[in-house]
């Protein structure tokens, strides 16, 4: 189990994470989000928002994400050097998949209520009053409605992409 959870702690670095060429995108996303950088100085990494705390669903999760790993080493998203040492051609060829990526993501989010968001964000622990009337009378109502953190917070972490 030591061996486990180190092998995990190891691969739930943001270090890690973003390790790969095909994450540069995300990484620099992410870096101008208020996740990354915001007045209180309380960082949301990639684990934080992609990998569950609980036990189960994170071995799951991890046994999941091995197809990212497993696609990177056979080049799914691999382009030759004339697009990787081009940013424009390299975000184009990005985009082609941001949106099946995407919203793999947010199903994923939807199906387990934003369970990863939760933990650090609470419908009852928002002080509704501190918040603007939009977002006060929208929180407020989301529990009700069933609605989840992804519902209304897609492209909070990431670019949202275009639908095609």
């Amino acid at each position: 189990m030591g061996g486990v959870n180190t092998f995990f702690a190891f691969t739930n670095t943001n270090e890690f994470c973003t390790s790969c060429h095909s994450m540069q995108i995300n990484k620099a996303e992410w870096e101008k989000t208020i996740h990354f950088k915001n007045p209180s100085g309380v960082q949301a990494g990639c684990a934080d928002c992609h990998v569950p705390k609980q036990f189960f669903p994170k071995l799951y999760a991890k046994i999941y994400a091995a197809k990212d790993v497993y696609h990177e080493f056979i080049g799914t998203f691999a382009v030759d050097d004339e697009i990787k040492n081009n940013p424009e051609a390299y975000l184009a060829h990005y985009n082609k998949h941001r949106w099946t990526m995407a919203n793999q993501v947010w199903a994923k989010m939807k199906a387990n209520n934003s369970r990863e968001c939760r933990n650090c964000h609470d419908y009852n622990s928002m002080d509704l009053d501190e918040q603007g009337r939009s977002a006060k009378k929208k929180h407020s109502r989301a529990p009700m409605e069933g609605k989840t953190c992804i519902d209304c917070h897609k492209g909070i972490a990431h670019e949202e992409p275009d639908e095609p």
